[in-house]
């Protein structure tokens, strides 16, 4: 007799007698079961486990799949090498065993954007407290995949699975929310960049805009609704010159394209807000650094650009002033997003019934102290211990804005946000991170 059991979540193991057999098919000849009988109870025990996914019984009763099969059949093993296609089996199965909750009253999260930058961190900060989650990403080209790759390795080894897909398939999205029953959407896909959408306008509506309404149309649709937590933009604020930039302060004046896409998605999120009481709070993200960042953000290009002994483009505003970023190291973004999450109320539209008023929120989260574009070169001079070669021009008219600086008052507030990062120390940390990431020292290396 061959014991089928299901020990935890998704794990399998089974016993001939008390001895373990790891693979039954190889057993199937010396126990003398025929093919066709093989694969009748194969045929048994994946309707058997399709069922169970299908009902919710194996999210919320797993020792259900405890039971014995008469006859040898085979074993779907879990593992992060296992190819899983779209809504198959292995698919489904990943999908629920990366949403395990390790702590009582976890959340259990869909973040979209896992394997960028922001998504990394944040999706390791809620595994690395319990919670469960599932990650989403379509490892686009914007900027070098295998960075994505990476970043998706380093969330897998810590059993993060991320689903490659893109949050316009609503069909994919209606799939998820039928599978797992998500507390709350962590929504960081976007098409970032503001240069590019000069290039590409099309990649920003298509993302910022039709995709953040094909998820909120997913999340309306489920049962129950998520709360969702957002990333909006710093950009909002335009040309505005009323400094520190306040939650209050007009946004109406978006400075480009990208911006654009940004202020109408928290239009988007208002109402759907209003007439389907999603629980939505919107995150104003002020130019973010740190390990595992983007290549496309001047702080990572400057280093690149240094170390080859390239030199690099410093822009000036009128009257030659130099432009000054609220750079925000990523570990104060990710407790800004942790703490949105965890204050975050319920949707009072789960059912398709708006039942009272939902939680709407707006907040900045920045460091509050903005530093010009040759101090951010110093600092990574003396870091890198490399002096850059600078060619200062005139800011060009591209959307770029001449300075940032988030007022977060309101943050600290109501979400106890504090950023404790200066650039100095968040600099040094990110450059460790690209030298041994990129594998090259202070030492000037073509890469």
């Amino acid at each position: 007799m061959l014991i089928v059991s299901a020990t935890s979540w998704g794990e399998y193991f089974c016993t001939e007698g008390s001895k373990p057999v790891h693979n039954c098919r190889c057993i199937t000849s010396r126990l003398g079961a025929s093919t066709s009988a093989r694969n009748q109870y194969e045929k048994i025990l994946t309707r058997r486990y399709a069922r169970l996914l299908k009902t919710g019984d194996f999210f919320h009763h797993r020792k259900a799949l405890n039971h014995q099969i008469f006859w040898p059949t085979t074993i779907l093993p879990i593992s992060r090498f296992e190819e899983a296609k779209w809504g198959d089996l292995v698919w489904q199965r990943k999908v629920h065993q990366s949403c395990q909750t390790k702590r009582e009253d976890g959340m259990v999260v869909l973040v979209t954007g896992a394997a960028g930058f922001v998504g990394t961190h944040v999706s390791l900060a809620l595994k690395k407290r319990g919670d469960g989650l599932v990650g989403l990403d379509n490892f686009n080209n914007y900027y070098d995949p295998s960075l994505k790759r990476s970043r998706q390795e380093l969330l897998e080894k810590q059993g993060i699975f991320v689903i490659e897909g893109d949050i316009n398939d609503a069909a994919l999205l209606k799939k998820l929310f039928e599978l797992i029953p998500f507390t709350h959407v962590m929504h960081l896909a976007a098409q970032a960049g503001v240069r590019y959408a000069l290039e590409n306008p099309g990649s920003y509506v298509h993302s910022n805009i039709a995709g953040l309404v094909t998820l909120l149309e997913a999340c309306v649709k489920a049962n129950p609704q998520p709360a969702v937590v957002w990333a909006s933009s710093s950009s909002v604020y335009g040309l505005n010159t009323h400094v520190p930039f306040s939650e209050s302060d007009r946004t109406d004046q978006p400075a480009s394209l990208y911006a654009a896409t940004k202020k109408a998605g928290e239009e988007f999120a208002h109402t759907y807000n209003h007439i389907h009481g999603l629980s939505i709070t919107g995150l104003r993200f002020f130019t973010v650094y740190g390990p595992w960042g983007r290549p496309d953000m001047a702080y990572f290009s400057f280093t690149r650009d240094i170390l080859r002994g390239k030199p690099i483009t410093i822009y000036q505003g009128a009257n030659k002033i130099d432009l000054a970023r609220d750079f925000t190291y990523i570990d104060d973004i990710v407790k800004g997003c942790l703490a949105a999450l965890d204050t975050a109320e319920k949707s009072t539209g789960t059912g398709g019934k708006k039942r009272g008023k939902a939680q709407f929120r707006i907040y900045n989260l920045g460091n509050t102290a903005p530093v010009t574009v040759p101090n951010l070169v110093s600092i990574l001079e003396k870091h890198l211990k490399c002096k850059a070669k600078k060619d200062l021009v005139k800011m060009p008219r591209n959307g770029d804005v001449p300075f940032t600086h988030a007022n977060v008052t309101l943050a600290r507030r109501e979400l106890g946000y504090e950023p404790t990062t200066d650039l100095a120390t968040g600099l040094k940390k990110f450059v460790k991170w690209y030298q041994n990431y990129y594998g090259v020292s202070g030492s000037r290396k073509t890469m």
